[in-house]
């Protein structure tokens, strides 16, 4: 069975980026500061995916717009948590990161527009 979540762009970003903050991670968590960092990364950037993952589950309805507002949240959250870790990763670390959560965040507003319209009509 195919799995259309698979398909969504902003949903295979937000996997990607799952991967790239897990190596990250090990980078802050050498330093005790990085630590706490490191901790609130794991829930932000989980947190994209995680309601992608959900609200699609519910179907297509009022929830799953909703659920793309939390997970757009959560990116921008994570986009905080990067620009705080510029004393422990590198410019281009943050820099590369920090593109891929704006990409999610366009590409999830303007789902989140297109399904509302969708439902108005």
């Amino acid at each position: 069975m195919i799995d259309r979540l698979d398909d969504i762009r902003f949903y295979k970003l937000s996997l990607e980026l799952w991967d790239e903050m897990w190596t990250d991670t090990e980078i802050l968590m050498l330093d005790f500061r990085g630590k706490e960092i490191a901790k609130q990364m794991v829930r932000s950037v989980g947190s994209i995916s995680s309601n992608i993952e959900e609200g699609y589950g519910r179907g297509f309805g009022k929830e799953y717009p909703q659920f793309l507002r939390i997970s757009r949240g959560s990116a921008r959250e994570s986009k905080g948590w990067y620009r705080k870790c510029n004393k422990l990763l590198t410019p281009e670390i943050i820099n590369s990161r920090i593109l891929k959560l704006d990409e999610i965040i366009s590409m999830e507003t303007k789902a989140i527009q297109t399904l509302e319209d969708k439902s108005k009509h």
